[in-house]
């Protein structure tokens, strides 16, 4: 029942790309426990998202590449089923923290099936899709790592401290998310959805991201300056570095010429590069924020 296209379709490699928001919550929670990251982590990374990304798999019927997949195999209906059981695994893990975080892990879980499901199917719509996806991926996972890591509930939707840098994993997505759709233009055209990158165009979709881009950097440098924490700034500015860098690049071979520049690989090396710089920066400010190294 459980084929290996179904499996492929969890695309589990493809969390390693969502990581930072998990590593950067993991900085500032002020309750670190073993058992409970590895709970939140375990939940999160290699259950709820994989969930999700078999779901959409499911309802998009993709023919061609997807972000993890080159050649999508043809889905089969084993896929929606071990999609439901991954969501349920990520519950039965969240309760053993609290019903609060399984209840924060099961919103999450029906937002993204409204994100395809055909009743709904958020993806049909530009800007609320770009939105909600951001929103949830980044703030709204922040939040929810947050509490499970800390054993708190939602009431740290409340908490200041929280939602701020929450929200910069949001905005830092919203300028990212667009270029992950670049190249399907085609297919979600003949599909009816209106995602953002496809309702900009190829030029429109690099101009709005590189805006966001740079909001990204004044706002996450008003935040660790605000902290008085300028190695964290520095080193913030150095993993963007080569992201901006691979984005500039990028963008200039697309203007020469976007046939042959807009594709899989080009979106897939710049999901790499950023995934990479950002994972050890959020790791090396967990290390450097708790003073971790120093106990031992």
């Amino acid at each position: 029942m459980f084929t290996s296209s179904s499996w492929k379709h969890l695309r589990i490699p493809f969390s390693f790309f969502l990581m930072p928001v998990f590593f950067f919550a993991l900085a500032l929670t002020p309750n670190h426990n073993p058992e409970r990251l590895l709970l939140v982590f375990f939940s999160l990374h290699l259950f709820l998202y994989p969930s999700s990304n078999g779901y959409n798999s499911y309802f998009d019927k993709d023919e061609k590449s997807i972000g993890g997949l080159r050649n999508p195999p043809k889905v089969q209906k084993g896929l929606y089923y071990l999609s439901i059981i991954f969501l349920g695994i990520a519950l039965g893990l969240g309760l053993q923290i609290n019903w609060q975080f399984a209840s924060m892990l099961f919103v999450y879980g029906l937002i993204s099936m409204a994100y395809s499901h055909p009743m709904i199917r958020l993806k049909k719509y530009a800007y609320i899709s770009w939105l909600i996806a951001g929103l949830f991926q980044g703030a709204f996972t922040f939040n929810m790592a947050y509490a499970g890591l800390s054993d708190f509930g939602w009431e740290v939707f409340g908490m200041s401290h929280v939602w701020i840098p929450g929200l910069l994993t949001s905005v830092m997505l919203w300028g990212s998310y667009p270029l992950t759709q670049v190249y399907q233009h085609e297919e979600d055209s003949k599909r009816g959805d209106q995602t953002l990158s496809l309702k900009l165009g190829v030029q429109g979709t690099f101009l709005f991201s590189s805006i966001w881009f740079l909001l990204t950097g004044v706002l996450f440098a008003w935040y660790f300056l605000g902290r008085n924490q300028e190695a964290a700034f520095f080193g913030f500015l150095m993993a963007m570095t080569p992201v901006i860098l691979y984005f500039l690049t990028w963008f200039y071979f697309v203007q020469k010429d976007p046939v042959k520049y807009i594709n899989y690989d080009w979106v897939m090396w710049m999901n790499r590069i950023s995934g990479l710089a950002l994972n050890i920066f959020f790791i090396w400010y967990f290390l450097e924020n708790t003073q971790i190294l120093q106990v031992f």
